[in-house]
């Protein structure tokens, strides 16, 4: 007979945990290091990615 496993739901909190912070701009940016460095208009441009939904942020210094 085989073994049986138990199924559990996962809670909203755990669902949903860290999207919350994001759809507030509360992002956690993390240097993206693929495409870490980029010439743009004569700068030099670092591109950042949020670790928990995704999205790039591109800043020039």
């Amino acid at each position: 007979m085989a073994d049986i496993l138990p199924f559990k739901k996962p809670s909203l909190q755990e669902k949903h945990k860290g999207k919350t912070l994001c759809k507030h701009g509360h992002h956690k940016w993390v240097v993206d290091k693929a495409k870490q460095f980029d010439v743009k208009q004569g700068k030099l441009v670092t591109r950042y990615r949020c670790s928990r939904c995704g999205k790039e942020r591109v800043k020039a210094h």
